[in-house]
């Protein structure tokens, strides 16, 4: 599990097929403090599993479908990504419950300046936007941030200067994909709220289809 609270930005190093699957290396620094072999860590907002590592990057292999549902098979080396290690026990929860679990990518529309603010507003898959709500949680890229404006399959959020500075979000273009995962919370108060698959009751009409009564039968 992780909080969204990003640790550092990464620069990719290496992405492509490898031995018959596909790597992804990272220069890292902050995230590899500690870790080791097996660890997970979120790379744009992916959880993947540590495989090498050295004191200046660590490799994760991708399994075809998180390429499928995710923007890292987009990725090339110098680009950046968001990086934040599993949390701890001890981890200070000052984002949201994010698992590292990929809905869908969305497509960014616009950044608007605003004063030292900057709007960023990303077209999403419509299936998505139930689980979106305004002043509620998304993480785009791994990074908690929250729900300003919501529309039929758009919404935006709002970076202070502080998190432009901490975050790759801002060295994307209008166009690019960007990995989206719903609150978790959303889809298990749906799936709560959905009605219970209907059992069939015992009634005499199941009894006499069934050939254990007989239609106008005394006693």
């Amino acid at each position: 599990m992780f909080t969204g609270l990003v640790e550092e930005v990464g620069e990719v190093e290496a992405a492509g097929v490898s031995g018959g699957g596909f790597e992804l290396s990272v220069k890292a620094g902050v995230v590899l403090d500690g870790v080791a072999l097996g660890d997970s860590i979120s790379v744009n907002g992916v959880c993947l599993t540590v495989t090498r590592f050295d004191p200046a990057r660590f490799t994760v292999g991708l399994a075809p479908e998180t390429l499928k549902r995710t923007n890292l098979g987009d990725l090339k080396p110098g680009d950046k990504v968001n990086l934040e290690r599993a949390a701890l026990p001890t981890t200070r929860l000052g984002g949201h419950y994010v698992q590292g679990h990929v809905d869908a990518t969305g497509v960014i529309s616009s950044f608007r300046p605003d004063g030292d603010a900057l709007w960023l507003t990303v077209k999403t898959p419509p299936s998505l936007m139930r689980y979106i709500v305004s002043k509620g949680y998304i993480a785009l890229d791994g990074a908690s941030l929250t729900v300003v404006d919501v529309g039929d399959d758009w919404f935006n959020v709002t970076l202070i200067a502080y998190s432009q500075q901490k975050l790759a979000l801002t060295t994307k273009r209008p166009g690019e994909r960007v990995n989206l995962e719903v609150d978790i919370l959303a889809k298990y108060v749906e799936r709560l709220m959905s009605p219970a698959p209907q059992t069939q009751r015992l009634s005499r009409e199941f009894l006499t289809t069934h050939g254990f009564t007989k239609e106008g039968a005394s006693s």
